[in-house]
């Protein structure tokens, strides 16, 4: 073939590929966006590329007319003509399927420049490219031969390729240029901006965005759809063109957060991400939970952080749509600034993140966290965990929550967790758990609701109830975001829905990983990848074609794409075939699908399919795929075998726990049911809402001492299976556990080789009683320790152990475990470092067992143990100290003064609400020893119910003491004890116990009664109380069964004491009902007292008044006063107890009422000598006399020097009335001494000193400070020409008071520029030249005595202003009088000269600037000349020579200094005189 003909066969070959381009201009072309990747010479290879694509054509030979063989290619393959409208499933139009243009930025802007006019350059454009085609068209029918040289024809086949390229990218151009193809992802002109605000502010996020068509755009708070119309009071979204902004108002600390805008249209969807930091109003900034915290330093370096968790949350019940709020108090210690550890929640073990549906807040001390709207889904275990760099400490409960109530009755509750799976173009599969109520009848299916996001509208996706709790939806709009809910159906109707599901985007996963981005809501750029070189083929078969559901209702179908599917995507054509036949039916005739998932529905059941896929495009439908294998129609997952037989064990009382074994056959287990039944109610109710994967579960919420049954039944998403069978039926109680750990181990004595150890029983005993203790040891030496060894095999019965065979100066560490029936504890606390060596101490140990009885709000019972170690003499009394919780270490006090011999004390005064602490000292001979364990926290707070020990009279005089307890459970007991200790001797009580009723009767009353008789309920909260039986009690209760049977002499009042003038003291009552044959015996101590000596006794019978009189309290009068009355058969008597600190306080009393009775007798002081301080700053030392007569002797003395008439210090002294004045004045040290005052006449005397030395003199001082401070005027400020003065003025100064200056609450040191003083009575602070440093504000502190009196002064805004306008002002004008111009010397005021004399004076001139002098005369200006001769040198002397002076000389001159600061005139008179004109004169 020649080489015309081949040029012949190229050129037709390049105007039949123009002609299909031309056909086809409108087809889609994507290629990639990214400027990054747009190089002309990626330009250039998709070129070529498309070049040698569309040449691989079939090759057949023909022959021209002139017998020539001719190779021609087969044509393309016909495709219909694309359409550029993409539609859903019911043939509407959601969008474009645009192509995206690609090319070098240089290129395109040369080309955009180079279209001046669209209309204009579209014409040329035009009649260029017809011309060009219709000249290659016509050369192309020509059959011509022509012999071309090989550089020739390479040249040509170059301008042919260039020339490709050319029209091509021209055709690309004009295709991007035509308004339909602008279509392009959003893109973001304008991103939002992180910010960080104060709390209260309102905050505004800006973007600007471009895109078309036109971008929805949506805003999300951590990945949270914020629904500004919903929340109009906080949020604010508005979209102006192609702005668009979210205000944030008022914003607080929670609204720190991720904020994110979205754009999405359908070319694809474009995020971006600002932080907002919300800072609260405090010192040290609190940073937001997406902001790194850095500490600097690291101040907690090296210190070892305590974590303590109180005021726990407990196990919680809520109901469906409440919210629930869970808190814990943390305390961590030693708080370090700027330091806050971290505080972390988790559900069933997985982090708990910040939500619609769970808010949670940390402040440092108090972790909550709130579930809004409560969903089954939120039941579990709730966990706190607080993170300290020392580790962490956790604490968990469980949270239930039941079903909300039902509009219907027996409907079944809500389905739980809603999830989506397996999203595509037009699928998703919705998957959910069953509920736990099932209603009145079994569940017959359930109902999937979806909705897309933006709108409120629910749309049902299937007709009939599904029963599997899997779901496939079909469907679906491409690109569009979907949220979907369950509701279960039985025979009573349909239940509430469930809480809806995450929002999932219906999308192709391909597309999804070629987006490099996750699911929705999405983040990130959009990226698309190259064009690949199959477009316009007919795509591959699926592979992998498999069936991954089968139910009764549906099959679902799975399979990947073929690998060759060409850019524009490809859709599917599902088929099937019955088994047996060779028939395959389409199964979706209508509609190819666009996901490589398809759901199946109404097969026949029980039938076997096989079926395939075919994938197909614009280009066609291509080859089926290989077919499934056979697959019946039914259910693939069967149900699970019902679980083992639950086994119940008794927990708390009101819990228990049930575990049970887990099903035998199941697959793909959801979890495990459990409910319970109270036996005989046949009546199940769920023990959790929400299933569980193990086989134990704590079932909570039990009514207590409730005998109930429970079952289990497992479930998968086929359903429930049947229930297990019923467990044995239990008693709710709680059950017996392992003890706590045994607390204080510490040494009680130590020998050579022995130990002798103590330690208090546990504060839990598990609810069994301790049954013995183990204990332990191990060596230590240095910082290492060895393992732990056992010290006995058979367990102690007491909190005390004798440790043998020890090594001598051997470091050894103790523990002990509890032990009782459930088991032994774990080991206590270890022991302090202790040291086997002798002791030397001679006091007793420490004692043990404390713990306490009759909790009331005021008052609580301690008792303890005797301590191991009695020293070296025994034991004779003790001391209880107590403190509250909360104080310090410094906080315990004594009780009681006097040592207690008991080992018991009823502690009294508690303040109700607070929590105290108790420990116990032993006391032998020879000291006291140390401290027991403390006991507590104890709570001062009556138990609610509690009642009290009665005592009770029957009619027939019985005695008894009655207690009641309405608390009682199986097994509780009345325990009875005499001063805390086991009756013994039960001849003399009866006790009877009814239910719920206790009754102790005394068999003979008498003193052998007397004591504390206590009642202890046991299997309680620790319910007792008491009753102190004294002998004025057993008397009274006696006097009271005595009147039942015999009567009495009533008395208006019962006998009463009181202290008369002298010290006199008066016993007396009144009998109300006598005869004149009473008789009456005055008795004291049982012993009958007589009329006479100290004694005056009358009983008026007229009144019935008795009387005794004793003129003086006597040590021996110490006792009980007693009047006894005989009436005939009737008696009565009335007493009064003397005793104790009672006695001792009346019989001071009545001494000090007879000495000063005694002592006013004469002349006496009302008031005794003491000082005052005067507002003027005097000191004045005054006292008050009474009784003082004109011959009374008033005696000053100081030092005990007395001051005499003619003494300096006599003119201080004044006498007004009864008052006596010494005034000191202003004091000084010189004036310190003591002072006396004496009174003395015949009649007697008496003195006042006062000391005014050491604290008297500090006293004084105090108050004279307190005085001289309180008097401090506010601060003023005055301005002078070196700065700023502020001062306070007192009433006085005192040297040695203590004045401080304070700049921003920080203290002032001396420094040149600032200082501080007192001149007279004003205290200032002066600052030199002030600079705007000095602003803030100014403190003047004061000592008064005490703490200070402080004086403000704010030297900012306008008081700081003006101050320091005024100082520059006085700064300026004592600079200006400083340099102005002046005659500082030199010139005589008269100066007389002969006439025909020279005159020469100098004047001494200043100035700064150097002055201008000129002279005057007459003030007249002189210029320098013949007759004047002016000079100035220097810049200091000024002088003036008149040469021959004559009269017309004389006259008044002045030298005129002047410069910018000021004139001054230097005024001198000149007088020529003529001494012959004198002479003559003469």
């Amino acid at each position: 073939m020649s080489a015309s003909v081949q040029v012949s066969q190229m050129k037709r070959h390049l105007h039949h590929q123009r002609k299909e381009q031309r056909q086809h201009k409108e087809k889609e072309q994507h290629y990639e966006s990214s400027s990054q990747l747009s190089t002309k010479s990626s330009v250039s290879k998709q070129t070529f590329s498309t070049y040698k694509t569309t040449s691989h054509r079939v090759k057949t030979s023909v022959k021209t007319e002139k017998g020539q063989e001719v190779v021609r290619l087969s044509p393309l393959p016909k495709r219909a003509k694309r359409t550029y409208l993409a539609m859903d499933l019911d043939k509407e139009v959601i969008g474009y399927v645009i192509p995206v243009f690609r090319a070098n930025h240089e290129e395109v802007r040369s080309l955009m420049e180079a279209r001046e006019e669209d209309v204009t350059e579209e014409g040329i454009n035009y009649v260029a490219m017809r011309n060009l085609f219709v000249r290659e068209a016509r050369e192309a029918l020509e059959v011509r031969v022509e012999k071309k040289t090989r550089t020739t024809h390479i040249r040509e086949s170059a301008e042919r390729l260039e020339l490709n390229k050319t029209l091509e990218e021209w055709t690309e151009f004009r295709k991007k240029m035509n308004p339909d193809s602008l279509m392009h992802a959003p893109e973001f002109i304008g991103r939002p901006r992180g910010q960080t605000v104060w709390e209260g502010q309102t905050i505004t996020l800006h973007c600007t965005m471009a895109g078309w068509p036109r971008p929805r755009i949506a805003w999300y708070k951590n990945n949270v759809l914020i629904d500004a119309k919903t929340h109009s009071e906080k949020y604010t979204v508005e979209s102006n063109y192609n702005m668009h902004s979210l205000q944030i108002k008022n914003c607080d600390f929670y609204d720190t957060a991720q904020y994110r805008v979205s754009a999405l249209n359908v070319k694809g969807e474009m995020s971006s991400v600002a932080t907002i930091v919300v800072k609260r109003f405090q010192d040290g900034e609190e940073g937001g939970p997406l902001e790194s915290k850095d500490y600097g330093p690291a101040p907690e370096h090296g210190i070892i952080f305590q974590t303590t968790i109180l005021d726990k949350f407990e196990v919680a019940f809520g109901r469906e749509g409440e919210t629930l709020s869970l808190g814990c108090t943390v305390i961590v210690y030693p708080t370090v600034k700027k330091y806050q550890p971290e505080a972390m929640w988790y559900r069933d073990s997985v982090p708990l993140k910040e939500s619609k549906w769970v808010h949670s807040n940390w402040s440092g001390q108090r972790a909550t966290l709130t579930l809004v709207h409560l969903n089954k889904e939120d039941e579990g275990m709730y966990t706190l965990r607080i993170n300290t760099t020392s580790g962490y400490e956790t604490f968990s409960a469980y949270v239930f929550v039941r079903d909300a109530e039902v509009e219907v009755k027996g409907v079944p509750g809500a389905p739980l967790d809603v999830c989506c799976h397996d999203a595509n173009k037009d699928y998703v599969v919705v998957t959910w758990k069953q509920p736990a109520v099932e209603g009145s009848s079994t569940i017959l299916g359930y109902y999937v609701d979806r909705c897309e996001v933006g709108t409120h509208h629910w749309a049902q996706c299937n007709d009939s109830p599904v029963k599997y709790a899997r779901f496939p939806v079909t469907g679906l709009a491409e690109g569009r975001s979907y949220v979907f809910r369950v509701r279960a159906l039985n025979k009573a109707g349909v239940s509430r829905s469930s809480r809806v599901s995450e929002t999932v985007v219906a999308m192709d996963p391909y597309d999804r990983a070629r987006l490099r981005g996750p699911s929705a809501p999405w983040t990130g750029m959009i990226k698309f990848t190259e064009e690949d070189h199959t477009v316009g083929e007919i795509p591959g078969e699926p592979v992998d074609v498999v069936v991954t559901e089968a139910t009764k209702s549906y099959v679902v179908l799975a399979w990947k794409p073929p690998v060759q599917r060409g850019h524009e995507g490809v859709m599917y054509f599902i088929e099937k075939c019955i088994s047996g036949t060779d028939t395959w039916q389409r199964v979706n005739t209508s509609m190819p699908v666009k996901s490589p998932r398809f759901a199946l529905f109404d097969l026949a059941e029980g039938k076997s399919y096989s079926f395939r896929v075919r994938c197909c495009n614009s280009a066609g439908v291509g080859e089926a795929s290989e077919a499934t294998t056979d697959i019946t129609v039914g259910d693939m997952l069967d149900l699970p075998s019902a679980p083992g037989t639950p086994v119940v064990t008794r927990n708390t009382s009101t819990s228990v726990v049930v575990s049970w074994a887990a099903s035998k056959e199941v697959k793909h287990l959801v979890g495990y049911y459990v409910e319970y039944s109270v036996v005989g109610t046949d009546v199940w109710i769920p023990c959790n809402n929400k299933p569980v994967k193990q086989t134990r579960f704590v079932c909570h919420g039990l009514t207590t001492e409730a005998t109930c049954e429970f079952r289990v039944k497992a479930l998968n998403a086929a359903g429930y299976s049947l229930s297990s069978s019923h467990s044995e039926s239990v008693v709710v109680r709680a059950a017996v556990s392992v003890p706590a750990q045994p607390t204080a181990v510490t040494l009680l004595e130590a020998h050579k080789d022995t130990m002798v150890l103590g330690w208090s029983e546990p504060v839990n005993d598990g609810g069994g009683a301790i049954r013995g203790y183990f204990v332990d040891y191990r060596t230590v030496k240095g910082k290492a320790v060895s393992q732990w060894h056992e010290l006995n095999l058979q367990a102690l019965t007491t909190t005390s152990y004798k440790v043998e065979n020890l090594k001598e100066n051997v470091v050894y560490q103790f523990q002990v475990r509890a032990m009782n029936m459930a088991g032994v504890s774990k080991g206590s606390v270890p022991s302090a470092d202790l040291e086997c060596k002798e002791w030397t101490l001679t006091v007793p140990g420490a004692p043990v067992g404390l713990h306490f009885l009759e909790v009331r709000d005021s008052s609580v019972v301690v008792l303890w143990e005797a301590p191991a170690f009695d020293g070296r003499t025994p034991v004779n009394g003790y001391y209880l100290d107590m403190k509250e919780a909360q104080a310090v270490e410094k906080g315990w006090k004594a009780v009681h003064e006097k040592a207690n011999k008991s080992k018991y004390m009823k502690v009294s005064g508690l303040e109700a609400g607070t929590a105290y602490v108790f420990r116990v000292r032993a006391q032998n001979l020879a000291g006291v020893g140390r401290p027991s364990a403390v006991l507590g926290p104890v709570l001062a707070e009556t138990p609610p119910g509690t009642k009290e020990v009665s005592v009770e009279v029957d009619d027939d005089g019985v005695i008894s003491m009655v207690f009641e307890c309405s608390e009682m459970s199986e097994g509780s007991e009345f325990v009875w004890s005499k001063d805390y200790q086991a009756i013994t001797d039960t001849s003399r009580l009866t006790i009877i116990n009814e239910k719920g009723r206790t009754r102790v009767i005394f068999n003979n009353p008498s003193l052998e009664d007397l004591g504390i008789f206590s009642c202890v309920v046991t299997n309680t909260d620790g319910i007792s109380s008491s009753f102190a039986l004294a002998e004025e009690d057993l008397k009274r209760l006696l006097d009271i069964s005595h009147e039942h049977k015999f009567p009495v002499i009533p008395f208006k009042n019962e006998m009463a004491m009181e202290l008369q003038e002298k010290g006199r003291v008066r016993f007396w009552t009144q009998v109300e009902k006598f005869t004149k044959d009473c008789q009456l015996d005055y008795v004291f101590n049982d012993v009958i007292i007589n009329q006479g000596g100290k004694y005056t006794m009358n009983f008026d019978k007229s009144t019935g008044i008795i009387e005794m009189f004793m003129d003086s309290l006597e040590v021996t009068d110490e006792g009980t006063f007693t009047f006894k009355l005989v009436d005939g058969k009737a008696k009565g008597t009335t007493s009064y107890v003397l005793i104790g600190e009672e006695f001792r306080a009346l019989q001071k009393k009545s001494q000090f009422e007879r000495a000063e009775w005694l002592r006013k007798q004469g002349p006496h002081f009302i008031e005794y000598l003491d000082f005052t301080v005067t507002p003027k700053c005097d000191v004045l030392l005054k006292c008050t006399v009474g009784n003082v007569k004109a011959e009374t002797e008033i005696i000053w003395s100081k030092n005990s020097i007395e001051i005499c008439a003619g003494d300096e210090a006599m003119k201080k002294l004044e006498k007004k009335d009864s008052v006596l004045t010494f005034n000191i004045g202003k004091i000084t040290k010189e004036d310190a001494g003591i002072y006396e005052v004496f009174l003395k006449d015949k009649r007697g005397q008496d003195m006042s000193r006062f000391d005014l030395t050491n604290e008297g003199y500090k006293a004084v001082m105090n108050e004279l400070f307190r005085v001289i401070a309180n008097s401090s005027t506010q601060i003023e400020v005055l301005s002078t020409e070196h700065g700023l003065v502020l001062h306070s003025t007192v009433t006085y100064y005192h040297e040695d008071q203590r004045v401080g200056w304070l700049h921003k609450d920080a203290k002032i040191s001396a420094s040149e520029r600032v200082k501080s003083g007192v001149t007279g009575e004003q205290l200032w602070l002066k600052i030199n030249e002030p600079t705007e440093r000095d602003k803030g504000k100014y403190t003047i502190d004061v000592f008064d005595g005490k703490d200070g009196v402080k004086r403000v002064f704010d030297l900012s805004g306008r008081a700081w202003e003006e101050a320091f306008e005024e100082f520059q002002r006085l700064k300026a004008a004592a600079i200006a009088e400083r340099n102005r111009a002046r005659v500082i010397g030199g010139l005589p005021d008269v100066v007389a000269i002969q006439e025909g004399k020279s005159l020469n004076l100098t004047g001494n001139v200043w100035g700064e600037p150097t002055p201008e002098v000129s002279w005057t005369k007459n003030e007249r200006e002189l210029a320098s000349g013949d007759r004047y001769l002016l000079k100035f040198e220097h810049g200091k002397f000024a002088s003036i020579t008149i040469n021959a002076v004559s009269r017309a000389d004389s006259g008044k001159y002045a030298l005129v200094v002047k410069n910018k600061y000021g004139t001054e005139y230097g005024v001198f008179t000149v007088s020529v005189y003529n001494p012959e004109d004198e002479e003559g004169g003469k």
